[in-house]
This record gives C-alpha cells, sequence and structure tokens, in this order.
C-alpha cells in the first residue's frame, strides 16, 4: 500500500502544532506515480495525491497547494499567518507574482492581519475573483482590490466573515422554487381560513420557540413574541439597536440589557457546587461589539449581494447565536432572525409565516446537531477555567474561531427544517384548522356558546380521544344537558375523525 504524507493545511497544522478546528476536506500525497483518489465520510473528505503534487518543505509551499487544493479556511489562516514571517511570504510571491494562489495568499495575509507585505502593488494579470462561485456562496458584485489584483467576493469583512460551501444539498436552494410550493398549497384553502392561519401560525411558532429552551411565557411575554412576528415582514431586526429592542421585548424586564453584555458566558449545566458540564463557550465580552458589528455588515452585504435567502437566513441567525451577546434570550432571537431575513427577502409568501421552530421542536436532535457542528469541535480549542466563584474565565486567544465559521452545515440543516415545514408541518397545520373550523361550526348549531367555551370543548376532546371527562364537563360546561354533550362530542370525532 502507497505510503501516504499530509499536505496543505494538515502538513501546516502539524508543523506548528496548532490547535485548530478540523478543515472539512484534508490533503495526503503519496509515493505512488499516478492515481489520485478520494474518501469520502459524510461531509469529511480525504484526498490522496501521486507523488508528482507534492509541493516541497517550505511552509509556504503548503500554504499555496492548501489554496489550490484544500480551499479558503479563514480561521486556518488567521493562524498560520501568525507563524510566518512577512518577508518570508513576500519573497515567495515575488517567485511567481502573476500566480492566482499566490495572488489570493497576498490578498488573505493583508485582509486578515491587517498587515501590508513589503510589495509593490501589482500591475500585471487579470483579476481573479477570490472565492470560486461554483465552490461556495459568493457576493454577486466583489470589490475589486487593484493591490493584489483580486476581487473580493467574500460574505463578510474582517470582523465576521463565514463561508458557505455550495454543496449538493443546498444546490436545492437554487432549483426548487419553495414560493411556488407554497402558493399551491395556499390555493387548497379558502381566503378566509389562511387569514386566521396566519395568527395561528404565529402563535404557534411562539410556543415552539420558547419551548425549544422548556420555558413556559407568561400570556403577556408570548403576546409581546407574537407582536414581533407581526413585524417580520417589514421592519430589519438585524442592526445593533433593534438586536437590544428585540432582548428587551422577549425577556423578563428583570433580565433586558441595555447593553451587549460585559460578562463571559457560557451554556451547561451544574452537576455539583463547583462542577460544571461545559456545553458551549461564547465569544470573550471584549470581542462581542466587534463582532455583531461585523455580522450586521455580513447581513447588508449578504442582501444586496444576492445570496440565496436560506442561506442568508442561516448564517446570520446562526451567527448570532454563536455570538451570545446577551444573557438571556439568544436563541429565541436567533429563531426570530431566521423569519426576518426570510419574509424581508421575499421568500416567505406576503400573509404567511412558515413555523420554522416547529420542525426544530419536532426534530432536537437534528436542531442540536446544526449548533454542535460547530460548538462541540470549538470546545476543544477554548482554555478555561472557573474562579472560586464558579465564574468561567477563557485563558486564549479565540475571537478568530467565531469570526471566520464554516456554516455550510447550519445552511444545509435550515433548509431541511424549511422543506419539512412546507411539506409536512405547514399542510398539517393548515388541515387542523380546516377541522377545527368544521367542529365549531357543527357545536354552534348545537348550543350558542362563547368562542372560548367552544375552544376549551374541542381542545379537551381531542386530548382525551373524543370524550368529555367528566371532571371537565363539571368544571366548564355544568350547565349543557347530556344530548347537547353527546352531539357536540360527535361533532369534533368526526370533524378529527377520532
Amino acid at each position: 500500500m502507497a505510503q501516504a504524507r499530509n499536505a496543505g493545511y494538515r502538513f501546516l497544522t502539524d508543523r506548528y502544532k496548532l490547535k485548530h478546528i478540523a478543515h472539512w476536506r484534508s490533503s495526503f500525497v503519496t509515493d505512488a506515480k499516478t492515481g489520485r483518489h478520494s474518501i469520502i465520510d459524510d461531509d469529511v473528505w480525504d484526498e490522496f495525491y501521486p507523488a508528482r503534487n507534492w509541493p516541497g518543505e517550505r511552509a509556504c509551499d503548503h500554504l499555496e497547494f492548501a489554496i489550490k487544493y484544500d480551499g479558503i479556511n479563514l480561521a486556518l489562516l488567521c493562524s498560520l499567518f501568525r507563524h510566518i514571517e512577512p518577508q518570508e511570504l513576500a519573497d515567495f510571491i515575488l517567485e511567481h507574482p502573476v500566480s492566482i494562489p499566490r495572488r489570493k495568499l497576498w490578498f488573505l495575509y493583508e485582509f486578515l492581519t491587517g498587515t501590508l507585505l513589503p510589495l509593490e502593488d501589482a500591475d500585471k494579470g487579470n483579476y481573479i475573483l477570490l472565492l470560486d462561485p461554483e465552490e461556495y456562496y459568493t457576493l454577486k458584485n466583489g470589490v475589486r482590490s487593484s493591490r493584489q489584483r483580486v476581487i473580493n467576493n467574500l460574505t463578510g469583512t474582517v470582523a465576521f466573515c463565514p463561508l458557505i460551501r455550495r454543496t449538493n444539498r443546498l444546490k436545492q436552494v437554487e432549483q426548487t422554487n419553495f414560493i411556488e410550493q407554497c402558493a399551491h398549497i395556499l390555493d387548497a384553502y379558502p381566503p378566509e381560513l389562511l387569514r386566521r392561519a396566519l395568527s395561528y401560525l404565529y402563535t404557534k411558532e411562539t410556543k415552539s420557540s420558547f419551548a425549544i429552551e422548556h420555558i413556559k411565557p407568561t400570556p403577556s411575554r408570548r403576546e409581546k413574541f407574537v407582536s414581533l412576528l407581526t413585524l417580520a415582514e417589514t421592519d430589519d431586526f438585524c442592526e445593533r439597536s433593534r438586536l437590544l429592542e428585540l432582548q428587551n421585548m422577549i425577556v423578563d424586564s428583570r433580565f433586558a440589557d441595555t447593553e451587549f453584555r460585559t460578562i463571559q458566558n457560557y451554556v451547561g449545566q451544574t452537576i455539583t457546587f463547583q462542577k460544571e458540564i461545559v456545553h458551549y463557550i461564547a465569544p470573550k465580552p471584549e470581542d462581542v461589539e466587534s463582532l455583531i458589528e461585523g455580522l450586521v455588515e455580513a447581513h447588508q452585504k449578504m442582501h444586496a449581494g444576492d445570496i440565496p435567502a436560506i442561506v442568508h437566513a442561516a448564517t446570520i441567525a446562526y451567527g448570532f447565536v454563536f455570538i451570545h451577546p446577551f444573557s438571556d434570550g439568544n436563541g429565541r432571537i436567533h429563531r426570530f432572525l431566521i423569519h426576518n431575513i426570510l419574509a424581508r427577502r421575499g421568500f416567505t409568501p406576503k400573509g404567511l409565516m412558515i413555523p420554522v421552530s416547529a420542525a426544530m421542536l419536532n426534530n432536537p436532535a437534528a436542531y442540536d446537531q446544526s449548533l454542535e457542528t460547530f460548538s462541540r469541535p470549538l470546545l476543544q480549542q477554548i482554555e478555561y477555567t472557573f474562579d472560586a466563584m464558579g465564574k468561567i474565565q477563557v485563558q486564549n486567544e479565540t475571537a478568530h474561531w467565531y469570526r471566520y465559521i464554516d456554516m455550510t452545515a447550519q445552511a444545509e440543516a435550515l433548509l431541511g427544517f424549511i422543506s419539512e415545514t412546507i411539506s409536512r408541518e405547514l399542510i398539517e397545520e393548515l388541515d387542523f384548522l380546516v377541522m377545527y373550523n368544521k367542529a365549531k361550526g357543527a357545536i354552534q348549531e348545537i348550543v350558542d356558546l362563547p368562542d372560548r367555551q367552544i375552544d376549551f370543548f374541542i381542545n379537551f376532546c381531542i386530548s382525551n380521544n373524543g370524550k368529555l371527562s367528566a371532571r371537565k364537563r363539571e368544571s366548564h360546561f355544568e350547565k349543557l344537558t347530556e344530548q347537547e354533550i353527546t352531539g357536540m362530542e360527535e361533532a369534533v370525532k368526526k370533524s378529527f375523525s377520532l
């Protein structure tokens, strides 16, 4: 069997003994004279190249190899550039100054470090795209950098710049007309039912979003969240002041924040005194302000740059919850931002809301996985301790891991939740309303009850296989006759096929 040596990012992380989140593609060069092959396990690629592809022993040789074959990993490059002398990289670029991967390295070094290499501006070579639009989601109109003759089509800025790969699964976003699917579904229902459905779906989404976090909101907090959802089509909440406003509206007033957090927070559980199981550690408080500023800029760039709505929504919503800028309410704001972006991008038909949180609630393992794909490998890179008061303290520099996230997995997860919601959840909810209206109409023909009493009766019967329990009858419907109760029960059973 041919022997294989690490190449590209893998070679460099070993050489410099870097703590790092594993890149999705690993490269190896074998001693075979010919042949290249891949081993793909889920979304992890091992790529094997013949001996002639060995780049050499210099670090810059492997940087160039990584840019050519492994793809661009901003977080890894940010770490690696700390180990490369500027003059060493400048000399390497001057060997072949028109080389496409070397010009990309030049641009990325100056973009990520904020330091200019000792090089004169390029005066030869055509302008090149930094990211290949066939492999990544990129801005439609990038910004030209005359210094390297590179078109920067990244989706963000140095403060926050996620990457999303154009996987086969995500290409469904471009191939599937979800708006048309929704319109076709809505055509099957009468307009008056759809008007009622919107209010019902707002309530459903609110309950689901709180339930994901095992929170039972007070009626006033629930109504505030419903009110926010009604604004999702019109207002852009992905800006500093609006995010603070959101947090204040959805949390208990005692825990409302006036600024982004100034303490280190984490997600975990207490086992015993001073013994914690940590699931996620958020960025350091001193990094939050710039991360949010970068998130907002990326949001604006993605909107203007025609990034597909699902990819846009996933990137910003998951980016927000990973930054975790508040003491409370981060998860609910994260899920609200999905609706806000989808609605404002025209993905959601006017007058409809897709209850994505319901799909997340029904698929907790998939939702947890969408978060843990980032949080688990990140946790291994963070050095932290707890002080005597039980406060967590992060010891190492971590900001670059939150600034430069590969969010392909999160975009794929949101695509799955939306597909599930449209194909199943939405139809089930609308069908439920049809059956509910049918039962309500039949009950009203039997006895003239207030709407709230009818709602109680239907819900009590649904939860008890079509029968009203003796206890519920005594506490809520003691004035009704046996004949009326029996007729109403039959109406519910028939309407809901119980």
